[in-house]
């Protein structure tokens, strides 16, 4: 094999991986965007960062008094599965009780971090086209 299709095929190798990585980065950026959809999501998060370590009967509760949400707790339950299957919510069995605590901390940065690139971008090309 010559040295010009050896190299050909790393670059292209190097590329594949580089897509491969960029696409499981941003499917799992996805499911942060999908469970922050929801305004109901928002506001658990919300109350999971006021006050950590709850119970799902605690936080139906809060839900309940503090904001005035009529759902039940299985539509709660929902909820929290949407926000655990992306990262934002841990849950953690104490005796009979399933603890749930804010664990998004890393997740939500790495959006922010994101978004502030697209930010810097827009005021680059919006500072170039002056």
């Amino acid at each position: 094999m010559s040295q010009t299709r050896k190299k050909w095929l790393t670059n292209r190798f190097i590329y594949t991986c580089k897509h491969i990585v960029a696409c499981c980065l941003m499917s799992s950026n996805d499911d942060v965007f999908r469970a922050l959809a929801d305004s109901t999501r928002r506001l658990i998060l919300e109350e999971l960062t006021d006050n950590s370590e709850q119970t799902l009967y605690e936080l139906c509760v809060r839900l309940t008094m503090e904001h005035d949400v009529d759902m039940s707790r299985q539509g709660v339950s929902n909820h929290l599965e949407v926000l655990e299957e992306a990262g934002l919510v841990a849950s953690t069995r104490q005796g009979k009780y399933k603890v749930l605590e804010f664990a998004g901390a890393d997740r939500i940065k790495t959006i922010i971090a994101w978004l502030d690139s697209l930010a810097e971008n827009d005021i680059d090309t919006e500072t170039e086209e002056r």
